[in-house]
C-alpha cells in the first residue's frame, strides 16, 4: 500500500466529517485534526468576551492571542488558553455564530497557517470546509463528504439529544440551512468539493461503512 501523508475531508454540516475523520485516522494509525473546532473556539472566545461578531477586525484580532490546543486520547478534548472546551464549542450560539467568524480572511490566514504547519508533521487526517480546495491542496486522498439537508439535520439533532441540548428538529433543520448558504457563498474560501474529490453521498449510510469507503480508496481497493 502506498504511504500517504496527508488525507483531507471536507464537506458541510453535519455531513459526518469529524466522527468518519477521526475514525479513518484510527484506522491507518494516523494523527486527526478538527479543523473547524479551531473555528469554534474562535467564535466562543468572541461571543464569551462580548466582542461583537460583525467587528471583524476585533475578532481576527483574538486569534493570535490564543492558543488552541488538542489533547488526544480515549476521546478528544480541545483546549483554548489552557481552558478545555471541548462541551462549550458545541453550544448553539457557537454553532450559530461560527460561519460569520470562519468567513474572516484574517482569521482564516492565522488559522490556516497554523493548519498546515500540523499537516507538515505528516501522516493526518484533517477535516473541514476547504482542507482539500485551499488548506492542503496537494493532498494525496481528498474526500468530500455529503448528505441530504434531512439526513444532516436529524443527525445533528440526535447528536443535540444524546449530549443534553435542547432543540428541535426544525431548528436544527433551519441552522444547517443557513450555514450551507453562509458557508458556500463566503468570499473567501467557499465551501465546495476540489476538482480531484472523490465525493460519498453519506445519505442512509452508518458511519462504519462510510469509514471503509474511504480506506479502500487509501489503499486503492
Amino acid at each position: 500500500m502506498k504511504r500517504f501523508h496527508q488525507i483531507a475531508i471536507d464537506g458541510p454540516a453535519g455531513a459526518g466529517k469529524s466522527t468518519v475523520a477521526r475514525k479513518v485516522a484510527q484506522s491507518l494509525g494516523y494523527c486527526y485534526l478538527d479543523t473547524g473546532a479551531m473555528y469554534r473556539v474562535i467564535a466562543y472566545k468572541a461571543l464569551e468576551a462580548g466582542i461583537p461578531l460583525d467587528d471583524e477586525r476585533a475578532v481576527t484580532g483574538l486569534v493570535k492571542n490564543t492558543e488552541i490546543y488538542f489533547k488526544h486520547g480515549d476521546s478528544e478534548s480541545v483546549f483554548c488558553d489552557g481552558k478545555d472546551v471541548t462541551n462549550h464549542i458545541r453550544s448553539k450560539e457557537v454553532s450559530r455564530a461560527v460561519s460569520i467568524v470562519a468567513s474572516y480572511q484574517g482569521v482564516r490566514e492565522q488559522l490556516v497557517h497554523l493548519q498546515r504547519q500540523e499537516a507538515a508533521k505528516g501522516n493526518v487526517v484533517m477535516d473541514g470546509r476547504d482542507i482539500g480546495t485551499h488548506v492542503l491542496p496537494e493532498a494525496e486522498v481528498k474526500i468530500y463528504l455529503t448528505a441530504s439537508e434531512e439526513e444532516r439535520a436529524k443527525r445533528r439533532y440526535l447528536e443535540n439529544i444524546k449530549s443534553g441540548k435542547a432543540s428541535s428538529l426544525e431548528e436544527v433543520l433551519r441552522d444547517i440551512q443557513k450555514r450551507d448558504r453562509l458557508d458556500s457563498e463566503r468570499e473567501h474560501d467557499p465551501l465546495k468539493p476540489a476538482a480531484d474529490a472523490f465525493i460519498l453521498d453519506t445519505t442512509g449510510l452508518p458511519a462504519e461503512e462510510v469509514v471503509r469507503k474511504i480506506v479502500n480508496i487509501v489503499r486503492g481497493g
